[in-house]
């Protein structure tokens, strides 16, 4: 019951202790997934821009319910699949799981195609993580300066997750090494961290954090069982 009186209340008081406790500089991304609309205009009111989804299908009826509300920005934060590039570019801002040079080919293609100019993040992958892809950073360092180059795409920074098993402990070491070869690339943004661990990422560089049941508490509809928690 997302819209009772309670339910609501809770979600204003997480939104606004969120952005006191947010750092200077560093972002929240409203991870929605797994929400319906109302919930997402409720905090949309409050002043949240920025919201994250991992599908495409359960995207686009929220935005259509909530394309009243122009100032949203849609950020893709799942897996990207070749075969939903377009779609994604078409629905999507800023797409934050770019993780292959083939992957980023086609979806410059596609953006040059739609007239669309998407912000990308690079998802890299620094730590052993059978249950996800994303750039190891040699292989990155090398394909960056054709990156660079792929027309209509707005490469923002890197993105990476902790692999499920990571200790909290250790997930500070993830966030800063993510941190670090940012800057060695010369890359401004970092989205890093999640409702359990943004304050570490946030503390080692991280320009967006991706807050979910932080924000919204436990998911209304079941989440997909090869997308991690946020």
């Amino acid at each position: 019951m997302g819209h009772t009186v309670s339910a609501v209340q809770e979600r204003t008081e997480r939104w606004q202790a969120l952005q006191v406790a947010l750092p200077k500089g560093v972002n929240l991304l409203a991870v929605s997934k797994g929400h319906p609309a109302a919930p997402v205009r409720q905090i949309a009111e409050l002043g949240q821009i920025d919201f994250g989804e991992s599908r495409v299908q359960e995207a686009l009826p929220k935005q259509r319910e909530l394309e009243d509300l122009q100032q949203l920005r849609w950020h893709f934060i799942g897996r990207l699949q070749a075969n939903k590039v377009r779609p994604v570019v078409r629905a999507f801002a800023v797409i934050h799981s770019i993780d292959s040079l083939a992957l980023a080919r086609r979806v410059a293609r596609i953006a040059s195609e739609e007239g669309l100019e998407p912000k990308v993040f690079l998802q890299v992958k620094l730590r052993p993580d059978p249950a996800k892809a994303g750039w190891d950073p040699a292989e990155l360092q090398e394909a960056l300066p054709e990156l660079k180059t792929l027309p209509n795409l707005h490469l923002s920074g890197l993105m990476t997750m902790a692999p499920l098993d990571l200790a909290v402990a250790e997930r500070p070491a993830l966030f800063r090494d993510c941190r670090s070869l940012a800057d060695r690339l010369g890359l401004q943004e970092c989205s890093m961290g999640m409702s359990g661990d943004w304050p570490a990422a946030a503390e080692a560089g991280a320009t967006w954090v991706r807050v979910g049941s932080g924000l919204f508490g436990a998911r209304q509809s079941p989440p997909n069982a090869m997308l991690p928690p946020t």
